[in-house]
């Protein structure tokens, strides 16, 4: 049974009720978690509150980045049984769920540098005065983390809150949240004060939607979908709240005919299938042009026969989907594509011997598919790859721009030029030329335009938006 975790305790819910965590590789409940209320984001938003006023507050840039180091080396101390957390509760392929561990460690690291860094400014104004900026934390900060890479977006997000001086109240997802308890623990366990870090699980039109309207949080970092991100949105608005959302995408990898197709395979393959395709920066669609487009997708379908999807332990290209409802997700995109006649050009395949129950998905590689379609339109969040040809770089600009998203988008051109032209031209948040995701990259600012959402996170620029600015004028004559 796993409790909440609230001012360095860990209590159960008020209302004494609970939730079943179920293991995507067979299906089957292994745990509980609370199902919390409204009352338990209150008492957890007056344990941020107290920290804020008391000990973590008033604690100086340098120590709070001490902290945030001590952190990042206990993470890595337990890398092996926070691995084996999210492998359990997300499906995921270790090498996969051991990747996110280092990179948790990576940005308490990063943040703990950081620290110390967040400077103010002086700015010349008239005779007589001297006129200067602060950076001050919002106060409380509350953070609804999804179940696709807890672990990763409980660093880029609460790390960054933590280093500008927050205290924070997190929700994560139903889902998968074992690893964000541990990781809790083990920050009290390091010398973080009581209130500093709360976790508070439950269902999202319950606990999450309090945590919304609370009135005592300060700011909202919010990552999921675009219609739940206009429902945080709404709530914070109406106490002004400022948020930060980071709402998914449809992100186009771009591919002219002058590119290095052997550099460009393995990454666009592993751009959607990795975590079985369930990441909001998923490259999700191929624009090739036409000069290409047949032998390209060959080699494309090539690989994707190649690629195995098991049991986390299996250690395979992919793990489950999270849940019987996202698989059934899949499938009903699936189920039209075959029924309106979009070809597939290739699937991988579902080891033998993966347990009944579990929610497994082949990867599939579509091809023709059109620009308006709901497969070049919508989330799929799975691994499903949807192929379209473009004639110049006016079509191809055309048809990454199509859609109502902008997180990111990948570039793969040798020619200098077009390479700055794209970026440029390219509606997204991040760009990457000849490369996708830089390797995740935790100093690099993450977010996105139009319905990807607002705000950054990652590097040292999600430190200004969990800060506020103050303008101090001193007249001295």
């Amino acid at each position: 049974m796993q409790l909440n975790f609230i001012a360095n305790q860990s209590i159960p819910a008020q209302g004494g009720q609970t939730i079943e965590m179920l293991d995507p590789s067979n299906g089957q409940a292994f745990d509980h978690i609370q199902r919390s209320q409204a009352a338990d984001i209150d008492q957890a938003v007056q344990a941020a509150r107290a920290a804020f006023k008391g000990p973590w507050g008033q604690q100086s840039a340098m120590e709070r980045g001490r902290l945030l180091m001590r952190l990042s080396q206990k993470i890595t101390e337990h890398a092996a049984e926070l691995t084996a957390l999210e492998q359990r509760d997300c499906g995921k392929p270790t090498k996969q769920a051991a990747a996110d561990t280092v990179a948790l460690a990576r940005y308490f690291e990063f943040y703990a540098g950081a620290c110390d860094k967040l400077h103010g400014e002086t700015l010349p104004y008239q005779n007589g005065y001297s006129v200067l900026t602060w950076r001050e934390p919002h106060g409380v900060t509350g953070h609804v983390i999804p179940w696709n890479y807890p672990m990763q977006i409980f660093g880029r997000s609460v790390g960054g809150a933590l280093a500008a001086g927050n205290a924070c109240v997190v929700k994560p997802s139903e889902d998968a949240c074992l690893s964000l308890i541990r990781v809790a623990q083990l920050a009290a366990e390091v010398g973080f004060p009581p209130g500093a870090i709360n976790i508070v699980t439950g269902l999202g039109h319950e606990v999450g939607d309090a945590l919304a309207r609370h009135p005592g949080i300060d700011h909202i970092s919010f990552t999921g979908s675009p219609r739940v991100g206009t429902l945080i949105q709404q709530m914070a608005a109406e106490r002004h709240c400022p948020v930060t959302l980071e709402l998914g995408g449809k992100s186009p990898q771009i591919i002219f005919e002058d590119a290095d197709l052997d550099a460009a395979i393995p990454v666009v393959v592993n751009a959607i299938v990795q975590n079985a395709g369930q990441t909001c920066s998923a490259g999700s669609r191929v624009l090739i042009q036409q000069s290409i487009y047949e032998a390209l997708l060959q080699r494309l379908g090539d690989a994707f026969e190649r690629l195995q999807v098991g049991t986390a332990e299996m250690n395979l290209d992919l793990g489950p989907l999270i849940r019987a409802s996202q698989m059934n997700r899949v499938t009903e995109f699936l189920n039209q594509a075959q029924t309106e006649g979009i070809a597939t050009v290739a699937k991988g395949f579902i080891a033998q011997g993966v347990p009944h129950g579990g929610f497994y998905q082949a990867p599939v590689l579509l091809r023709d598919v059109p620009v308006m379609h709901r497969l070049a339109q919508e989330e799929v969040f799975g691994p499903v790859l949807s192929a379209m040809a473009f004639s110049d770089e006016d079509h191809a600009v055309e048809m990454a721009n199509s859609t109502e998203f902008g997180l990111v988008a990948g570039i793969w051109t040798r020619d200098g030029g077009r390479q700055f032209r794209m970026a440029k031209r390219v509606r997204s948040g991040q760009v990457f030329i000849n490369n996708y995701g830089a390797g995740g990259g935790v100093e690099l600012p993450f977010g996105g335009v139009k319905s990807s959402g607002y705000g950054r996170e990652k590097g040292f620029e999600a430190l200004l938006g969990f800060t506020t600015l103050k303008t101090v004028a001193i007249q001295h004559g």
